[in-house]
């Protein structure tokens, strides 16, 4: 500790040639049960310096950080089941120090033996700026529905953040601050992040080749996911009793570039082993484009023929998916009727763009809400349940299932 401080004093008796201001995060990814990956953002570019440990001791080791604009650390030495928190320094802009420190919390992941798993899970934050006429400011909803969503949202306990893809209205990154990292920053410093990508991570020419940088340009570069054979693409991590599988539905949406969904695809007989191997963990997979929706979209053909059935086969017990801007839950579905033990499937469909209208009504439908919201999901052992509340805090819908 007495060379941590001596470091430290060290550092801010430095002499500063510039100033640096956080514009990004803090924000946390890639958890496991010792490690976790931690980014930030800095205007000019600048070297950083982090502390974190085992609450509330977050100054027991300290990493320092190499010059840059774009900054990640790896925090190593943690252990699994336990609550973290950490401290994020840059010099302030008056030169004559360091800012107060950025501070954010986080839990690793559970080990096999716990029984219990909090999550929060939302989708399609992304938005443009809408503007009247004339070229004049008119009022944002979707602002402000991502505004009310975060402070609801940094109010509930969770161990992560699940986001069913469609980050921002455009994919690129530049308006990734404004649509997603800014209003949910409170909600990002502490809960890890987690994406199925959506179309419009692969950008507004994706159906084109020449598209291929784009996602790598405007979301890899910024995200770090669970690895697997095609991390970010596809990928799946456990907690606890639970196993949460990443799948890129958005070959059926036309993305040239995105891993295929075919019966004998590589991403399908991934998708197999990895139920197959999660035994009787509960099965949690998060797709974009929808299985079944009964929203202005509707169902995606190509994604319901190639792996409704595996669902249903390998038990899976719930899909989170997006696709439709709409909140809607299904029946238990078993080979296209609702029974006790089918898979139940939950659109969580935006945060952010206009809600849509049931266009297409389905049978399969249980509960259908045309309004922005998120869900807060608890497993306890053999049971889950996830709770859909809408931009004002009210609760639209409650599901439970039973492992």
């Amino acid at each position: 500790m007495k060379k941590l401080s001596l470091f430290i004093c060290f550092l801010l008796s430095a002499p500063l040639l510039f100033s640096a201001r956080i514009i990004r995060g803090p924000y946390i990814e890639d958890p496991t049960q010792t490690t976790m990956i931690l980014k930030w953002q800095t205007d000019i570019a600048s070297p950083g310096w982090l502390e974190y440990g085992p609450a509330p001791r977050c100054n027991q080791i300290m990493t320092v950080i190499p010059e840059g604009t774009q900054h990640k650390a790896v925090l190593y030495g943690l252990v699994p089941n336990q609550d973290f928190c950490y401290r994020v320094y840059v010099y302030n802009e008056a030169r004559d120090g360091a800012q107060e420190p950025a501070e954010g919390t986080f839990r690793t992941l559970y080990s096999a033996e716990r029984k219990t798993v909090n999550f929060l899970a939302l989708g399609a934050t992304g938005a443009d700026k809408p503007v009247g006429e004339n070229g004049e400011a008119v009022p944002d909803d979707a602002a402000a529905a991502r505004a009310n969503l975060a402070e609801l949202m940094q109010k509930e306990k969770s161990d992560f953040l699940i986001h069913t893809g469609n980050i921002t209205h455009s994919g690129l990154n530049e308006d990734a601050d404004r649509e997603f990292f800014t209003p949910f920053k409170d909600v990002l410093v502490k809960n890890p992040l987690f994406v199925a990508l959506g179309p419009n991570e692969y950008g507004p020419d994706r159906e084109n080749r020449e598209s291929k940088a784009f996602l790598r340009a405007n979301y890899s570069r910024y995200h770090d996911m669970s690895w697997s054979r095609a991390t970010p693409k596809y990928y799946s991590f456990d907690s606890a009793n639970a196993r949460f599988v990443f799948l890129d539905t958005n070959v059926a949406e036309g993305a040239v570039w995105a891993p295929e969904i075919g019966e004998k695809s590589t991403q399908t007989e991934w998708l197999k082993s990895t139920l197959a191997s999660a035994g009787e963990k509960w099965k949690i997979v998060v797709i974009n484009a929808p299985a079944y929706s009964s929203g202005a979209r509707g169902a995606n053909n190509e994604v319901f023929f190639n792996w409704v059935k595996i669902f249903e086969d390998y038990g899976v017990n719930l899909v989170l998916q997006g696709g439709d801007a709409d909140y809607e839950r299904t029946f238990p579905m078993f080979r296209g009727e609702a029974r006790p033990r089918g898979v139940t499937y939950v659109t969580l469909g935006t945060a952010a763009p206009q809600p849509g209208k049931r266009e297409n009504p389905d049978p399969s439908t249980a509960r259908f809400v045309s309004a922005r919201h998120y869900a807060a999901g608890k497993i306890v052992d053999r049971k889950l349940t996830l709770k859909v509340y809408n931009e004002k805090g009210k609760e639209l819908d409650k599901l439970e299932i039973y492992l």
